[in-house]
């Protein structure tokens, strides 16, 4: 029996997990013992990959829809054929613009890299990823604040933090590897910052139980205090920060005396928590979903940062403002993917930037785009206006997972071609397309993912693919042979051609891994960047800025900051309530694509959406566990959702997971000003009884 390592293709933990194969049968799974991320631990998930087998309910074929709305199986040829006619159509009949791509963090970087050369630079059409559903804020608020998008950790600083600050993050249940990294520590304090009594709040020794979206308020008052008090680094801020002064003048007014109206925090409180920060010798802040998913996210992720700065938490061992990322390579997609950044996390407006490009590509400079693409929303809005009449879907669910999830279906009515790639034909997306571009799963691929603390580890096939199964890379090479790219195409025969590519796009960029060959990843303890060509790995545990340089002009790092926006929606009498929504169980995964297939998740979760709502609202309202109710949006939609009663929500906030399709339908399409991520946490809704309704 052969044992194969690879990389686990669900969280951004990247676990990397030992194959035991015999025949092209997977016989067991196990975590690698000795990888610094999971070192013989992992979640259900991982534990369950074997599970991606599945076989498709027609073929391993394309298929498309033919005249009278049935799917038929055709060949590879017909279906690059096809893809290639309809797409090079449509934009000759309404322009270059006129096709568009939404992609995933759930793809090799090397298959990011290539489908962004396509689309981007021969196709010369918009392409986002759904990255921007969850790590566009972080994105965004390093690369203003850092000069780059560099999460600075390594995940060995929650070992030996003394204050632990989690905010808008639920690792026991999202990240439970980053949690086991926290339960490692006895000795640090452990704060966890959030609406809802959460699995993680429950099992902290402080939960801050904020009012949903007042977080950046919280953070300046405690900025505003720690300064007051002289609570702060004074030395680090002079020598290594810049707009200080501004700053100091700014958050004078988030002051004790109205914190509470604002937050739902008390000043004593506040006064507590901020002297917490300043007897912590170590402390670090760690955010994700519940603060990228705002309608001011970009200002509240840099308040974190600002934090940190102020109190010379950065840089350190067992400090930082950290990002915790959604997805197993949404690092990748960020600085590789030739999207929202030019390869190598570049400026497209920047001349030189372009010109470095197109010389590693060998192809002339108008073929790189000089902007970036528009994002998701704009790609949606532009559909409905009739902008956009075809669209390719690759690796991901928007008619699901997208905000206010019911304006994509009518989008889609609007579109003249919907491609679909993706491992399976059922989707909710699926079930819409006119061509469908079946995928083999990571455990027949080969490339390499970045996780969260910025380390590569390589995706071994562990499977040999069956007749008639291609990966995405195959896919996306037949599409470029079929668009008749030509020659620029052959730089990216494989995905060890890829790999070198990317490589070069590194070169003398924050993220360069130049130092890196592909066999250095191969059954190794992955390698974080930066990894230039010389350097020598003397630890399995990396961290930026050490020697207090940051990725900006002046090497310093910038405090930004804005005034706290006012809420686009409030409660009123006709939407009384706030709906919030998150990660249901470790065992369930965005849209239950994949996860649908463990046995044991699938009989341990509800198969119908479920909502919390407090033991007070519920009496007040005369309803009872397990009945069923309609909630109302103030976004026009509404949906059935079985009741659960708990106490971990307040009586006037609601909790539903995202895994069911109703969850999305509720949201609004809100958008944080520069990342453009939607405000997915926090829309006002009202309850009624179904009985009620249906009478």
């Amino acid at each position: 029996m052969e044992v194969k390592q690879s990389t686990c293709n669900y969280c951004a933990l990247g676990c990397n997990l030992d194959f035991y194969v015999e025949d092209n049968k997977i016989k067991k799974v196990l975590p690698t013992k000795g990888y610094p991320v999971n070192d013989g631990f992992c979640c259900i998930k991982g534990l369950n990959l074997n599970k991606q087998c599945r076989k498709f309910k027609s073929s391993k074929l394309p298929l498309l829809k033919d005249e009278s709305g049935k799917m038929k199986v055709i060949s590879w040829e017909d279906a690059f054929e096809t893809f290639a006619f309809k797409m090079r159509s449509i934009q000759e009949k309404y322009g270059t613009e006129s096709a568009a791509y939404l992609s995933t963090g759930q793809i090799t970087t090397e298959e990011m890299a290539l489908l962004g050369f396509i689309g981007r630079s021969c196709m010369q059409i918009n392409g986002d990823g759904n990255t921007r559903l969850c790590m566009a804020t972080a994105a965004v608020a390093h690369k203003q604040s850092f000069g780059f998008d560099a999460p600075p950790y390594t995940l060995k600083d929650f070992e030996i933090s003394d204050t632990i600050i989690l905010i808008g993050a639920n690792p026991v249940v999202a990240h439970p590897i980053m949690w086991s990294h926290i339960r490692k520590n006895e000795k640090a304090r452990v704060i966890t910052i959030d609406p809802r009594k959460s699995e993680t709040a429950i099992n902290s020794n402080l939960w801050i139980d904020i009012k949903p979206k007042s977080d950046i308020i919280l953070f300046y008052t405690l900025a505003n205090v720690l300064i007051e008090k002289n609570w702060i680094d004074r030395e680090y801020i002079e020598k290594y920060s810049e707009g200080f002064e501004g700053f100091k003048e700014h958050v004078k007014k988030y002051t004790l005396e109205n914190v509470e109206e604002k937050t739902g925090i008390s000043s004593k409180r506040v006064m507590e928590f901020a002297e917490i920060i300043h007897n912590g010798k170590r402390v670090s802040f760690w955010w994700t979903i519940g603060i990228n998913q705002g309608y001011e996210a970009v200002r509240t992720a840099q308040s974190i940062i600002d934090l940190a700065v102020i109190t010379g938490n950065i840089g350190k061992e067992g400090t930082g403002a950290n990002s915790i990322t959604g997805q197993c390579n949404a690092m990748g997609s960020r600085i590789y993917s030739n999207t929202t950044a030019l390869y190598g996390g570049r400026d497209f407006d920047n001349p030189k930037h372009r010109e470095e490009i197109a010389s590693i590509l060998e192809v002339p400079c108008e073929m790189i785009p000089k902007k970036p693409t528009i994002p998701y929303n704009k790609i949606i809005d532009k559909i409905n206006s009739g902008e956009i009449k075809a669209l390719w879907v690759i690796g991901t669910n928007p008619r699901h997972s997208w905000a206010n999830n019911e304006e994509f279906e009518k989008a889609v009515q609007k579109l003249e071609f919907l491609v679909v790639q993706d491992i399976y034909d059922d989707t909710d997306t699926s079930k819409l397309c006119d061509l469908f571009l079946p995928s083999v799963s990571a455990l027949k691929k080969e490339g390499f993912f970045i996780n969260t603390e910025r380390r590569l580890s390589a995706v071994t096939p562990i499977l040999k693919k069956e007749k008639d199964e291609l990966a995405d890379y195959d896919i996306l090479l037949g599409i470029g042979k079929a668009l008749k790219v030509g020659k620029p195409l052959e730089k990216w025969k494989t995905p060890r051609h890829a790999f070198g590519l990317i490589k070069q796009f590194s070169s003398k960029m924050p993220c360069d891994i130049t130092g890196i060959d592909y066999e250095m990843l191969v059954s190794s303890k992955g390698i974080q960047w930066p990894f230039k060509k010389g350097d020598i790995l003397t630890s399995d545990e990396r961290r930026l800025f050490q020697d207090n340089k940051y990725f900006t002009a002046d090497k310093k790092v910038k405090l930004i900051y804005a005034d706290a926006a006012q809420k686009p929606f409030t409660q009123t009498e006709k939407f009384p309530y706030i709906f919030n929504s998150g990660r249901g169980t470790v065992g369930q995964w965005h849209t239950q694509t994949r996860t649908r297939e463990i046995e044991f998740v699938k009989n341990s979760c509800f198969t119908d959406p479920y909502v919390f709502i407090n033991y007070k609202l519920a009496e007040k309202l005369h309803i009872k566990e397990n009945e069923k109710v309609v909630i109302l949006s103030a976004n026009g939609h509404k949906n059935e959702f079985r009741v659960v009663l708990t106490r971990n929500v307040k009586e006037d906030q609601l909790y539903a997971p995202i895994h069911y399709i109703e969850t999305n339908s509720l949201t609004p399409s809100i958008f944080d000003p520069y990342s453009k991520e939607p405000s997915y946490k926090y829309v006002p809704v009202n309850i009624e009884k179904v009985s009620e309704v249906r009478s």
